[in-house]
């Protein structure tokens, strides 16, 4: 992770697409845009989801079994979600780096504390 961040802050600086922090009101609407930006990405996968989901039941309904056609339709939405993460995990990185969080410590100290919480929520076990 950490070379993804590393690999990312140079990119985005080539390209002029880091968060801007001219002063107070520049930095504010760059934050702004680019969170922006980012649920626009997450929304992407919400669409490819719908996609599949949809093309799941047209098989359905033509007589496929719900399995076949679950993993043909990811089969078919697989490149383009992969593309979709990748938006999304860029402008994660572009917060992480801007605010100096080092993502992959605190997404190992995240998992640890989810873990050991008392409130866990209990998966459903099909029988």
């Amino acid at each position: 992770m950490k070379k993804l961040q590393e690999f990312s802050k140079q990119y985005q600086e080539e390209m002029n697409w880091q968060i801007k922090t001219d002063d107070y009101e520049r930095t504010k609407s760059s934050l702004l845009n680019n969170y922006m930006l980012l649920t626009t990405e997450v929304a992407e996968i919400a669409e490819e989801l719908r996609k599949a989901f949809n093309m799941t039941n047209t098989m359905i309904n033509d007589g496929m079994s719900e399995d076949q056609a679950f993993e043909i339709a990811k089969d078919s939405i697989k490149k383009e979600l992969g593309k979709e993460f990748a938006d999304c995990l860029a402008y994660i990185t572009k917060f992480a780096n801007y605010f100096e969080i080092d993502l992959e410590e605190s997404f190992y100290l995240k998992m640890d504390e989810v873990q050991n919480r008392k409130n866990k929520d209990v998966a459903i076990v099909k029988k």
